[in-house]
């Protein structure tokens, strides 16, 4: 069978609460490998709550619907405050980036504390400056941003990430509405271990099941690597999406 746009692998999947420093409840997933513990793990930031991102959206979705059972990896989604999606609704109201601190610590906390290995930060737009502006954390791994817009992330937090050492992967739509390749490229580089890599063809929202391929393909290569390249054929059991499919 074809992996396609609608399709959901196995993985041992249950709802999650987390807990802020500042008292709110999060609502979210976390989907582990079934039968064995994971090689990593993906602690998702999602796009501007403001203008309909959610731990559903699409792309942070089929992470979660292929990536336990392809590479092994954990993948952890929450909505933060004061966002819903079908999973529920968090608690407290949008932060403008700022009070979503204590989430995206909460978060880190959670892979701490659950004792998952590895954990990366995969942050998309708004979620690549939630991952640039708080997410320097011993306990962190790297940093995978698709998307990164640049608006909120200041010069000091990209040189706060470059005084870690770690990992950071920065994928950038050719046509992307707000920071392009070569744009990017400048903008990081006080981030001076940043890895730019400009994706032909693709636009902000990496519609298009080629582009999100592609995306889970860089996260692999980095996070996983003995499971790159992802396979696009299944021969195990699955089921649909047929909540939300795109």
């Amino acid at each position: 069978m074809e992996i396609r746009a609608t399709t959901v692998l196995p993985a041992v999947r249950r709802p999650i609460t987390l807990h802020t420093a500042d008292g709110l409840e999060l609502v979210g997933e976390l989907a582990l490998p079934e039968g064995g513990d994971p090689v990593a793990t993906l602690v998702c930031l999602h796009p501007l709550p403001t203008a309909e991102g959610m731990m559903d959206s699409h792309v942070l979705r089929k992470a979660s619907f292929r990536l336990p059972a392809l590479a092994n990896i954990a993948v952890l989604r929450f909505n933060t405050r004061g966002t819903t999606s079908r999973h529920g609704t968090s608690q407290g109201e949008f932060g403008e980036g700022e009070t979503e601190r204590h989430d995206v610590l909460a978060a880190i906390e959670f892979t701490e504390f659950e004792g998952l290995p590895n954990p990366w930060l995969l942050g998309w737009s708004f979620g690549t400056e939630l991952a640039l502006k708080w997410g320097a954390d011993p306990q962190v791994a790297g940093a995978l941003l698709l998307s990164p817009p640049l608006h909120r992330a200041t010069e000091a937090d990209l040189e706060n990430w470059a005084a870690t050492g770690k990992p950071v992967v920065a994928l950038v739509p050719e046509h992307d509405d707000y920071l392009r390749p070569e744009q990017a490229r400048e903008r990081f580089k006080p981030l001076t271990q940043a890895e730019i890599i400009g994706i032909d063809g693709a636009k902000h929202l990496w519609v298009g099941e080629p582009y999100v391929r592609r995306v889970l393909d860089e996260i692999v290569r980095r996070v996983a690597p003995a499971a790159y390249p992802l396979p696009t054929e299944w021969d195990g059991p699955y089921e649909k999406d047929v909540q939300q499919p795109g």
